[in-house]
Order: structure tokens, then C-alpha cells, then sequence
């Protein structure tokens, strides 16, 4: 029972700061472009995981069982923290933060995939009602301009590759450390952000990054949004079932879209709350079911 509660909170924790991330990344990349903005994340991210597991004496890249550790930096913090980036700064914030609420229904169905893990009826059910409210979302929006459009599906396809990873993470933390787990994907991820990096050069000014609102940006996102976040969601990932841990993605659209009302001034439709409140249903049945 401790154990579960210790899960719980490490997962509210990732998931309630990812929340706001959406916010403060929106921000930032008015001035810094996505990519860029993703390579400076997870150096800072890097440096300060790599610190850690100093401090605690963990190994920074196992050599040996490295393949999910690789496909938890390459799917998981690169390819689909990028289609967030790229998909938030399409859509908007509280957009971001419901959408890839999904993550936890494609968690369930690559668990059942990968680790044979079957399902009832019922946590079907919870799927289905959860993609309702996500479908509701999407073509109801506020804005329906085609950039929107394209910005809410790659915010979809950042949630299938999370939940992807979020099984592989689960597999990986049998074997390894959840810090050592969390280290080794963010080197993995800053090595191909900084390539995808390289395609952005000349198209900022790079004297923004000297101004302290940015400095601080990328000091948040990197440190508390991914350092302290991944950590804690990897570790809630060790210490609950799959399926049991995918829900506590609700705290995520929750916190995002307060932040988005609140700080950037997004307007949140009856749709919005209609499709949010069908997620939440789907989200809660899922979890009861187990």
C-alpha cells in the first residue's frame, strides 16, 4: 500500500508539472524555435541527471541492456516531446496539455502488445469514451485554421509515441535504475535534438537567449519540466502497474489549461470542457477497472 501511494505521488508530480510546461514552452518559443529550444532543454536536463547520479554513485549509461534505454531517449524524449513542442506551438497550451492525455490509452495498448497484458471489456469501454472527448476536442476547437488542425494531430502522435516509451521505461526500470533510466534517455535525446537543431541555425536572434525570461524558460523546462518531471514519472512507472499508472496523465490537462486561461489568455470553449470531461470518465473508468 505505501508503495502505491509513493507511485501516486511521483506520478501526480511528473504529470501536474507537465502541465504547465506547455505554457512556459509556448513562451519561449516566441523567441526560440522548437528544436533549438528542445537542445537547450535537455542539455541543462543532461547536466543535471548526469550530476545526480554522481551524487548517488549510479551508473550514467549502463553497457549493457541498452536498447530500451535507447528507445526511451530516440521514441520517447526525442520524437515525441518534439511533435509537443512542434504540435503546442501550432495548437495552443490547454490544447496540448488535453490532447496528449491520450498517452495513457496508447500506454494500455502497446502493455497489451509488448507485455501480454490482456483487457476487459470495460477498460475497452474507457478507451473509447476517452478518444471520444479527445475527437470532440479536436474538430470543435476554437480555432479550426489548418494550422491548428495539423498542430493537434502531431500532439496525437506525441501521445502514441509516449506511451510507447512509457512501456519500454516500465520494462527498462527491471533492470536499471529509474535515474539511470531517465540520464541515459535524455543523452540519447539531447544527441538527436542537437542535430535536428542544426536545421534551425540563422532563423533566431541569438541574443535572446541572453535576455532572463528566456534564461529562466530554459532553465525551468529543463531542470523541473524534464530533470525532476522524467525522474519522478519514470519512478511512479517502477513502482505501480501499467495501467494503474497511465490515468495519473489527468492532472496534466488540468494544470495546462488553468495555466493557459490564466497566463496566455486562451479561451476555453463548451467543447473543450465536453471533451475534457469525457477524457476524465474514460481515464477514471480505466484506472477503476484494474
Amino acid at each position: 500500500m505505501r508503495q502505491g501511494f509513493k507511485g501516486a505521488f511521483y506520478l501526480s508530480l511528473a504529470a501536474s508539472i507537465w502541465g504547465g510546461l506547455y505554457v512556459v514552452s509556448k513562451y519561449a518559443m516566441e523567441i526560440v524555435p522548437p528544436f533549438t529550444l528542445l537542445f537547450f532543454r535537455y542539455v541543462v536536463a543532461s547536466a543535471t541527471l548526469s550530476i545526480a547520479c554522481r551524487i548517488v554513485n549510479a551508473p550514467i549509461f549502463p553497457a549493457v541492456k541498452r536498447t530500451s534505454l535507447l528507445q526511451v531517449g530516440f521514441i520517447g524524449y526525442f520524437l515525441s516531446i518534439s511533435a509537443q513542442f512542434i504540435g503546442t506551438n501550432l495548437s495552443s497550451a490547454h490544447m496540448g496539455a488535453v490532447i496528449t492525455t491520450l498517452s495513457p490509452i496508447f500506454q494500455s495498448i502497446f502493455a497489451i502488445l509488448l507485455l501480454k497484458e490482456t483487457m476487459s471489456r470495460r477498460e475497452g469501454m474507457a478507451m473509447f469514451i476517452a478518444f471520444a472527448g479527445v475527437l470532440i476536442i479536436i474538430l470543435t476547437g476554437g480555432d479550426n485554421s489548418d494550422s491548428t488542425l495539423w498542430g493537434n494531430l502531431i500532439l496525437l502522435l506525441a501521445a502514441v509515441f509516449w506511451g510507447y516509451q512509457s512501456v519500454i521505461a516500465r520494462q527498462a526500470s527491471f533492470i536499471h535504475s529509474p535515474l539511470t533510466v531517465t540520464t541515459a534517455g535524455a543523452l540519447v535525446a539531447a544527441f538527436f535534438t542537437g542535430l535536428a537543431a542544426l536545421t534551425e541555425l540563422g532563423q533566431w536572434n541569438y541574443l535572446a537567449i541572453t535576455t532572463w525570461s528566456i534564461v529562466l524558460s530554459i532553465l525551468y523546462i529543463g531542470v523541473v519540466s524534464t530533470a525532476v518531471a522524467f525522474f519522478a514519472w519514470n519512478k511512479g512507472l517502477s513502482l505501480l502497474s501499467t495501467h494503474q499508472a497511465g490515468p495519473f496523465f489527468f492532472f496534466q490537462p488540468v494544470v495546462g489549461s488553468l495555466l493557459g486561461w490564466a497566463m496566455l489568455g486562451e479561451q476555453l470553449t463548451i467543447a473543450f470542457f465536453c471533451g475534457t470531461i469525457l477524457i476524465i470518465i474514460g481515464v477514471y473508468y480505466s484506472f477503476k477497472c484494474n
